[in-house]
């Protein structure tokens, strides 16, 4: 595991923040997530809560980006409604965040401690499901 830091990207958290502030309502939609592609796009996403389970914000911005033709991203954050401030993505985020974006950023911490980290960081000696995939020829 690294321990390098990399600078916040505060513009990136206050996206977000504005999607939880005005797209979240009620038990639905808890969570929202913004993520800077390469080129510098922004996309943002809310997650979408259902009792049987459902896709978290940092998916469902997947998706969202792919449909907006953004297929790689550079840093990602994620934070709660009710000014919860930032949540670190869940264990199965981080795996599917790791194998779409194996140099992704992700701003985590609170208050004073923010610091942008990489994926590798957050799951470390984990299993990668791009080395197990076949080139394609």
């Amino acid at each position: 595991m690294t321990t390098q830091t990399h600078p916040v990207d505060h513009d990136l958290i206050r996206a977000a923040e504005h999607v939880a502030r005005t797209r979240c309502r009620g038990d639905n939609h808890t969570m929202a997530a913004a993520a800077r592609a390469q080129d510098g796009r922004i996309v943002s996403a809310v997650n979408t809560y259902h009792f049987t389970g459902g896709p978290c914000a940092e998916l469902v911005l997947i998706g969202a980006a792919a449909a907006q033709g953004v297929y790689e991203l550079d840093t990602i954050v994620a934070v709660g409604d009710r000014d919860r401030g930032v949540v670190p993505p869940c264990g199965r985020c981080r795996q599917v965040l790791l194998d779409y974006f194996p140099s992704l950023k992700v701003i985590v911490g609170e208050g004073d401690r923010i610091r942008t980290v990489l994926i590798t960081d957050l799951l470390p000696e984990s299993y990668v499901w791009a080395d197990h995939q076949l080139d394609a020829e």
